[in-house]
């Protein structure tokens, strides 16, 4: 049997199932489709939730992440991997283990860290304190992406951006990008890269009305999927926002509450 040379690298996903179909796995699988990467998946946390409200949070198992997990890795070819919500410590240590067989396979695998601790309604996503349980993945982390309240949470209430990315780095992440889409309103929204190297980088976008379902899901995703097709950190991370402007500009209401990331479409329209 032969294989086909163009395939696109997989990027293995490891996050919480939404049924709404707005966050989660159910944003990072489109995402990463759109940008010309395939998803595996390794659902980690079952929800209850919807567009709004998180009723109900249910962590798996570890041994079925690492059961789901083992399967992907004996099997097929991982380029990235995306972690999102993980429920609790002892499927973080367990995904941790599984990074680290990953890496020892390929030492400069990259890894998207999205530190997720509550939806955009503040409703948790973790049954455990989520910063003692995230602990174990952030030496592992190529980049991680927290929005405001996130990294505020995860520096102890540090609300400099300069202090938080200082911080985020000495636990042994390689670059921090501290998104600027949640807090105060402001006409723009201003994104910021700092990397262990010294290296730095700023992008600013144009706040769009509304709320959004499932948006620092779909920029993470991308990030991961376009660092599996081999493009550095930085420019990973620019053209990820791009997309994920557009997808969150054509973004669409299926109930009153948060609207929907248009995930598909503005990857059809730009380079269709």
């Amino acid at each position: 049997m032969s294989f086909d040379q163009a395939a696109p690298p997989g990027v293995l996903i490891f996050s919480g199932s939404d049924p709404s179909g707005g966050a989660g796995m159910q944003a990072d699988i489109p995402a990463v489709a759109a940008l010309g990467a395939h998803p595996f998946t390794v659902p980690t946390v079952l929800t209850v939730q919807d567009n709004q409200n998180v009723f109900g949070v249910h962590p798996l198992p570890p041994e079925l992440v690492r059961q789901q997990a083992q399967v992907l890795i004996d099997r097929f070819d991982i380029a990235a991997v995306k972690l999102g919500v993980l429920g609790s410590r002892a499927n973080a240590e367990v995904v941790a283990e599984l990074i680290a067989v990953l890496r020892a396979r390929r030492p400069g695998l990259p890894v998207v860290f999205d530190p997720v601790l509550a939806n955009n309604g503040g409703d948790a996503l973790s049954l455990e304190e989520p910063v003692a349980a995230l602990v174990p993945l952030f030496p592992l982390a190529s980049v991680i992406t927290p929005n405001r309240g996130e990294a505020e949470r995860l520096c102890g209430g540090e609300t400099a951006a300069e202090r938080q990315a200082a911080r985020l780095l000495a636990r042994g992440c390689e670059h921090v990008l501290l998104k600027g889409g949640h807090g105060p309103a402001q006409d723009d929204v201003v994104n910021r890269l700092y990397g262990a190297d010294g290296s730095r980088g700023s992008w600013r976008w144009p706040r769009l009305d509304g709320e959004f379902h499932g948006s620092g899901c779909t920029l993470a995703a991308a990030i991961a999927a376009l660092l599996a097709r081999g493009q550095p950190m930085a420019e990973a991370v620019a053209h990820a926002q791009r997309y994920c402007q557009r997808a969150l500009a054509a973004a669409y209401a299926l109930a009153p509450g948060q609207r929907f990331p248009n995930r598909i479409q503005p990857f059809l329209k730009e380079w269709a």
